[in-house]
């Protein structure tokens, strides 16, 4: 389904039921990326994917990204479903900043907050020159939608990192999915966009940190896939340690934890509702030998 928000129309897919829970994937992916996770969560959440501007099936984003924008987005969706109960809200990559947003900026409506293998920037700087950035992001989308790279290259390139941000296989999703998100300059528009104004939606999260606490009683988890080497790993460690988080490593897995993972993931999600795993030990988790404050 398309929902119109800000004058733009975002594609949503919404499964399952119970509580609602928001999957919301990293820079330049796509609703698909969440597959593996969705049967997981279904019997016990509604799950709501959603596309951000420019990306999937949405369209082409109005105004450029802001933290505060892309918390009151996830609020909008939740609205046009009429989805008021709070809600689960897991973000990858990028998305973590945008999810931790939301739970600052909208905390009655936060549940939990899940952090997956989250973007950090610990000393962001807000850049100089916000609107040049926004102009050279679209004109390079566009000299490059002129020259026809999307539709020669786009959903190659797209195979290719996501074969780079996985610790084992390919690319998962459906050939002609790919084909029609891929193919488009519209993601390649979105992921410039976002890319662009990347340290200035991080500027701002830091701000909120500093102004808007976390919601009493919303347990955050952040998980951190081992392949990205110790010192990311250490890096997602101390995000979990100034936000009260539990922490979790999983290995063997890469940057796309969702689909190395997705076990993981949904356990995070459901908390105790989660089915119990074999054995002492989540499979795939590491524990670290001093636990954060949870």
């Amino acid at each position: 389904m398309f929902v119109r928000i800000g004058g733009v129309p975002h594609h949503v897919v919404v499964e399952g039921g119970g509580p609602p829970c928001v999957l919301s994937a990293g820079l330049g992916l796509s609703w698909f990326d969440w597959d593996p996770v969705v049967p997981l969560l279904a019997p016990h959440r509604t799950v709501v994917r959603f596309d951000r501007p420019g990306h999937g099936l949405s369209a082409p984003a109005l105004v450029p990204p802001s933290a505060a924008g892309e918390a009151h987005r996830v609020a909008a969706v939740l609205d046009a479903l009429g989805l008021d109960e709070p809600a689960a809200v897991v973000g990858h990559s990028i998305a973590g900043f945008h999810a931790e947003a939301f739970a600052r900026l909208h905390p009655a409506r936060t549940a939990s907050l899940v952090l997956v293998d989250s973007s950090v920037a610990e000393e962001a700087r807000v850049p100089a020159a916000p609107a040049l950035r926004t102009a050279a992001a679209r004109a390079a989308a566009g000299a490059l939608g002129a020259l026809g790279v999307p539709a020669a290259l786009g959903p190659a390139a797209r195979r290719a990192a996501i074969r780079i941000g996985r610790t084992g296989g390919g690319d998962p999703a459906p050939a002609g999915l790919v084909h029609r998100c891929y193919s488009t300059s519209r993601v390649v528009r979105g992921a410039l966009l976002e890319n662009a104004h990347y340290q200035a939606v991080a500027a701002e999260l830091l701000g909120l940190r500093e102004r808007r606490p976390l919601p009493a009683g919303a347990p955050v988890t952040v998980l951190a896939g081992t392949d990205g080497g110790r010192r990311w790993t250490a890096r997602q460690r101390e995000l979990s340690l100034a936000l009260g988080a539990r922490f979790r490593e999983i290995t063997p897995a890469g940057h796309l934890l969702m689909l190395d993972a997705p076990d993981a993931v949904a356990r995070a999600v459901l908390g105790d509702e989660a089915p119990r795993p074999r054995g002492d030990e989540d499979r795939g988790a590491r524990r670290p030998a001093a636990q954060p404050l949870a």
